[in-house]
């Protein structure tokens, strides 16, 4: 991972980091440290970094549902957080700063796709948080986490994946997964449009699409915002 990397992640999230080391340092995944420690020198990954950043996102999400969603109880506004900070999600902020591209990770990982797993993702995009927090203090990580997670809460790029954020959120909130089912097939077969269904618990969305891929994507990003709205 070179410096103009580096240089351009600070330049995409608007934070320049007094210390650069907390930010190489989250950006470093334990398969890279594991790769690269030998003897007495020890590489240092992102899982501590991970943990602080995690508590601050959740600290920040909590301070912006009780202040904007006064319509909601506790059981409520804890179900909503888990589905802002859950996995896909953070995942699908990760990819909105091109963090893929500056991760230390060890051979066999980059091999196999994890510049582009949630998993990582999410991880580093947490770890990123924490080391802004570390760097500048709180408001910054506040500013940081309400502009690429918050701002765009209600905003269909955070659904580009929205069947996999619908899957977490049905388990979180119903403990089921979407089903969807084909309504109706319209048009020629060059220009095919899909018109699918998609139920979660007592809920029903119907979207229309060139391909039952992405009238699927359409009905789960409506589900999102319907079971969003109703909690």
């Amino acid at each position: 991972m070179g410096e103009s990397v580096k240089e351009r992640l600070q330049q995409t999230i608007g934070y320049r980091f007094q210390n650069p080391e907390l930010l190489t340092l989250a950006l470093t995944h334990s398969s890279y440290a594991n790769e690269n420690s030998r003897g007495a020198r020890v590489v240092e990954c992102n899982e501590r970094l991970e943990f602080l950043g995690d508590a601050v996102l959740e600290l920040v999400t909590s301070e912006y549902l009780y202040e904007t969603r006064i319509d909601l109880h506790e059981g409520s506004m804890s179900k909503l957080r888990a589905s802002i900070v859950c996995e896909p999600s953070l995942g699908i902020c990760a990819r909105d700063i091109n963090l893929g591209e500056c991760l230390r990770l060890g051979h066999g990982e980059d091999m196999t796709g994890g510049r582009d797993r949630d998993s990582i993702l999410s991880d580093a995009f947490e770890s990123v948080i924490g080391a802004i927090y570390l760097d500048g203090g709180l408001e910054p990580a506040r500013e940081f986490v309400r502009r690429f997670v918050l701002a765009n809460l209600s905003e269909s790029q955070l659904f580009r994946d929205a069947k996999t954020k619908l899957q977490e959120m049905s388990q979180q909130l119903f403990k089921c997964e979407p089903t969807y089912a084909l309504v109706k097939e319209d048009g020629p077969a060059h220009c095919k449009e899909f018109t699918m269904s998609c139920s979660v618990d007592r809920y029903c969305e119907i979207a229309t699409g060139h391909s039952k891929k992405q009238a699927e994507q359409e009905c789960a990003a409506k589900m999102i915002k319907k079971l969003i709205a109703s909690l």
